[in-house]
């Protein structure tokens, strides 16, 4: 059986103008170019599959880093105790250059007990310094508090809270490590380790507030990977310079562009 076909089929057969098809060689073309778009489909099909993949394997790497700190920081923590490595100085009085910062002995006491019981959390009471581990605190890449810090942020402005504590200011620091950011995703909402440290500490900084700290007793800074307290040649060490800190400052500590503003007798101090 024949019949008369134009247009597609000028090309399979080499001739211009309508030609007389044989209806089977039509059907195989129908056939060929079903086919074709099938397998098309099944390409970009698994183009996607492979960049799903890809992100997946990423993700999977950071965890696996992530997890190895961990390992390493425990291990750490354990020979220490073997070794009754009790009495190094504290990392945290290195950097902080507040010596004398005159917190008030009741509010160093429930930090320290705080500490004690939430194992994430350093205080120094020295220095008035306590540190979060960023780890503990947001998942890889993100500014969102994790349900089960919740409740050490409560109970740490719990303590600020107190009478005692009225004449202090805080300051909460953002840090991250050296690494750049990663995945599309991330790096759209923070282009930079900068744009990442300060919203991790603006994040903190609200939940205090919400938590019943006033506004104006805080501030907000972001590091990125710039006060790094180690080398970022290891996942331990890139692990400890993730972090978010939150300075107890006296009344006397000065602090460059935080002036006291209260008004007193018609003058501005």
């Amino acid at each position: 059986m024949f019949v008369v076909r134009c247009g597609l089929l000028l090309a399979l057969l080499g001739a211009s103008g309508c030609q007389f098809v044989p209806q089977s060689k039509f059907e195989a073309a129908q056939s060929q170019n079903r086919t074709l778009r099938e397998q098309n489909k099944t390409q970009l099909a698994e183009i996607e599959n492979l960049k799903i993949h890809a992100h997946n394997i990423e993700d999977h790497l950071i965890k696996a880093e992530e997890d190895l700190a961990r390992l390493d920081e425990q291990h750490g923590r354990d020979r220490q105790k073997l070794a009754g490595a009790g009495g190094e100085p504290s990392q945290l009085r290195q950097f902080a250059g507040l010596r004398g910062n005159n917190i008030p002995p009741g509010i160093s006491g429930r930090l320290a007990e705080l500490a004690r019981r939430y194992p994430s959390l350093q205080f120094d009471p020295q220095t008035g310094i306590s540190k979060l581990d960023t780890d503990v605190l947001f998942d890889s890449g993100k500014t969102e508090l994790k349900p089960e810090v919740k409740q050490l942020l409560a109970e740490f402005a719990d303590v600020f809270a107190a009478p005692d504590a009225r004449e202090l200011k805080i300051m909460v620091v953002g840090h991250t490590d050296s690494k750049d950011i990663r995945g599309r995703e991330v790096r759209e909402r923070y282009p930079s380790n900068w744009h990442l440290s300060a919203g991790r500490a603006l994040t903190v900084a609200d939940f205090l507030r919400n938590s019943g700290i006033p506004e104006d007793r805080m501030g907000v800074a972001g590091f990125g990977q710039f006060q790094p307290l180690a080398a970022n040649d290891t996942a331990t060490a890139r692990q400890k310079n993730r972090r978010v800190e939150i300075f107890l400052l006296g009344p006397e500590t000065p602090v460059v562009g935080w002036t006291d503003n209260r008004v007193e007798k018609g003058v501005l101090r």
